[in-house]
């Protein structure tokens, strides 16, 4: 979600990518519906590992943000060109449980968390703030 998210947000500033250390191989269907009902588009999107971001000619990354909980404790591959990193968790709606309604509903508040946490990095005075300060700002952003 945060894949579309950004790339719907940033428009061309910036090229968003998602990926997890154990991808299913298919997007849940609810991670899709609850982009429509935040009217994102989401085309192309696929399931990714992280590894293909971890080699030598994979994008350049700028930032690298964690957004699932549990993979927090989880030793990240080195990434190529040093991106600036910071833990943006939220639960992983996958695990909700009940109807398919109230897992909806979970998929959407973690949909609409991740966009007030893209919005507020694109709020930056990102070509202004020195490397350290900006690193900064992205790690306040995932504690708010």
């Amino acid at each position: 979600m945060a894949e579309a998210l950004l790339n719907h947000a940033g428009g061309r500033r910036f090229v968003g990518y998602s990926a997890g250390s154990q991808p299913k191989g298919s997007i849940d269907p609810l991670a899709l519906r609850a982009l429509q009902h935040l009217k994102v588009p989401a085309e192309g999107a696929r399931s990714k590992s992280w590894g293909e971001f971890a080699t030598a000619d994979a994008p350049l990354l700028d930032f690298v943000f964690t957004v699932c909980d549990k993979a927090a404790g989880e030793v990240c591959p080195v990434w190529p060109g040093q991106p600036m990193t910071a833990q943006w968790g939220v639960p992983d709606p996958v695990a909700a449980e009940g109807a398919d309604e109230q897992r909806l509903r979970v998929f959407i508040d973690t949909a609409v968390t991740l966009k007030r946490r893209i919005d507020l990095m694109l709020a930056l005075p990102i070509d202004t703030l020195d490397r350290l300060s900006l690193q900064r700002e992205v790690q306040q952003i995932g504690r708010q």
